[in-house]
């Protein structure tokens, strides 16, 4: 890794091996689901209810370099994360002071503080299902400090953790292309052993299959919440398939199916528009059924597990009718993937006060546990958690640690005196810092020299919602050949390779997926795949669905 020049990446190409390049990648990417619905081109945004076209992903042509050990670093800690992250939300009072609306970021922010209100409502009448189910990605970056690379956390993600299965396939993608063309022997380090296998198509399905066994109603359905016009239902579907065709529901124990076998693990597909009118709760047993449109008679199914692709996000509730539909399937009986405590957990503040002196320890030892005190001891695992955290802290934060670091400053702190010392800070480091909300879905952060006018509008009673990160300095130099499929609105696109691809200067981002089943005795989980999303260094964004970036794939270096 030490000999690694990444400021040389990617390999020279020929235009004629990178047009050669562009069709192995486009076709192969469009003949194996590695696809998104086109933008929509009606006033109104929205997608047709039957689909009649589909483009490929935005994609790298050749994938990303990454140091082996740090890609086996992510790895191996997945399982510690999983655990941790299980253990955060089966701790009321720490969300409660950390998340909540009567002492934590809940009274600043309208959107936690309400899911947290519904939560406690929902607590205090009596939780119904005490098993929750995460399906988790922790996204990392390499951050280049003191001659050295080191792997550094740029979050965890507790709900819609997508591009799971669409990332497999950029991963084959990228397999196929060194086995039809050896990328044309551009570079000794494209070759088969550092092009690792990726199967989280099959990780996550059985995640959710063991949610669904643990329900066990040999006839129940998996509840996927969807948002409306979503273009990125390939990613979706992929996992519905493979619950439907590599899984068979015997109550109360879910088998792989061999070739021969018949398989029934159904999804049902509903936004929280339509579960508003489709959605029932029994009132005695808490069983939560949807009725469907039939060619026939209405067919109520009951749902095992819900898995929610939405609910992440103000916007995906115009109306406070949402929230009641939410909170509705948050009674029910059905395993919640994730659950509200469980969402809350993935909160940037939560990220932030895990950070604090003592609080990671805590969860992960397992004396006088709230979750289970017969659970793992592993403390041990306490400095290789902490050594992927970059510094951050909240800008409400009056810690003697950050007024230390002021007072140590050749700055004047006059007029200040009502400011926060976590703002203070902020303001003084802004050239290396990012400003995260409690949000999901990119878009959100402030960055940068764009901090100080931020700061200077951001209410008083707002800080709490925020928390400043120090920036991950990733290795410079790096490019890569980004490809996007552009279909004109006039539909004419002569294809060529010019106007297709982009040489870019990128950055790239690793996440490790893992699943979590926990609330009754042990938490059983395991890690089971990865992604890369690279962006053009001009874009502090990550989100692909987003539009920032490409989806990619490691080469190990």
């Amino acid at each position: 890794m030490a000999s690694f020049n990444f400021a040389a990446w990617p390999p020279q190409l020929t235009p004629e091996q990178l047009e050669a390049l562009t069709l192995a990648a486009t076709t192969y990417a469009l003949s194996h689901g590695l696809l998104y619905l086109p933008p929509s081109q009606s006033p109104s945004n929205t997608q047709p209810r039957i689909p009649t076209t589909a483009i490929h992903a935005p994609l790298s042509l050749i994938p990303a370099p990454f140091p082996r050990a740090q890609f086996q670093a992510a790895r191996g800690l997945q399982s510690v994360y999983n655990v941790l992250y299980a253990r955060v939300a089966m701790d009321t009072q720490f969300l409660d002071t950390v998340m909540g609306a009567e002492e934590g970021v809940g009274k600043a922010d309208e959107f936690t503080g309400t899911l947290w209100r519904g939560w406690k409502k929902i607590r205090e009448h009596g939780v119904v299902q005490p098993l929750h189910l995460g399906l988790f990605r922790s996204d990392y970056m390499l951050h280049a400090a003191e001659d050295r690379l080191a792997l550094k956390q740029v979050e965890f993600n507790t709900i819609s953790s997508s591009f799971g299965p669409l990332s497999e396939r950029a991963a084959a993608m990228h397999r196929n292309i060194l086995a039809s063309t050896s990328y044309f022997s551009a570079s000794p380090h494209l070759i088969a052993d550092n092009f690792p296998e990726n199967n989280t198509t099959s990780g996550l399905a059985e995640g959710l299959a063991k949610a669904h066994e643990a329900y066990g109603v040999r006839n129940a359905r998996i509840l996927f919440v969807v948002q409306p016009n979503e273009r990125n239902v390939f990613d979706q579907r992929w996992l519905e398939y493979e619950l439907l065709e590599k899984y068979i529901s015997i109550s109360p124990i879910i088998h792989r199916l061999t070739q021969h076998d018949r398989h029934q693990i159904h999804v049902v597909r509903q936004t929280l528009a339509d579960l508003a009118v489709s959605a029932c709760l029994d009132p005695s047993t808490h069983a939560l059924t949807i009725t469907t449109p039939s060619l026939t008679n209405p067919s109520p199914y009951e749902i095992s597990t819900i898995y929610f692709r939405a609910s992440y996000t103000p916007s995906d509730f115009p109306s406070p009718s949402y929230y009641d539909t939410r909170f509705l399937l948050e009674r029910s009986r059905a395993i919640k993937c994730p659950s509200l405590p469980l969402q809350l957990a993935g909160g940037k503040k939560v990220q932030e006060a895990l950070t604090r002196p003592g609080v990671l320890e805590r969860f992960l030892s397992h004396e006088g546990a709230t979750w289970d005190t017969r659970a793992l001891d592993l403390t041990a695992h306490a400095a290789d958690i902490r050594a992927t955290w970059m510094g951050m802290w909240a800008l409400n934060s009056e810690d003697a640690d950050i007024a230390a670091v002021l007072d140590h400053l050749p700055i004047s702190g006059q007029g200040q005196e009502n400011i926060p010392p976590g703002t203070r800070l902020a303001r003084i480091k802004a050239p290396s810092l990012v400003l995260k909300p409690q949000r999901e879905g990119g878009g959100n952060n402030v960055y940068r020299e764009a901090i100080p006018a931020f700061l200077d509008a951001l209410p008083a009673e707002e800080r709490e919602a925020w928390i400043a990160m120090e920036m991950i300095e990733t290795p410079r130099g790096v490019s890569g050949y980004l490809v996007r499929a552009s279909p004109s609105s006039s539909g004419t696109d002569n294809g060529s390779t010019e106007k297709k691809v982009v040489r870019a200067e990128v950055i790239s981002e690793l996440g490790f997926f893992g699943y979590a089943l926990f609330g009754e005795g042990e938490v059983v989980e395991r890690e089971m795949g990865w992604l890369v999303r690279t962006k053009g260094t001009e874009s502090n964004e990550g989100g692909v669905a987003a539009g920032f970036s490409v989806l990619d794939s490691v080469v190990l270096v």
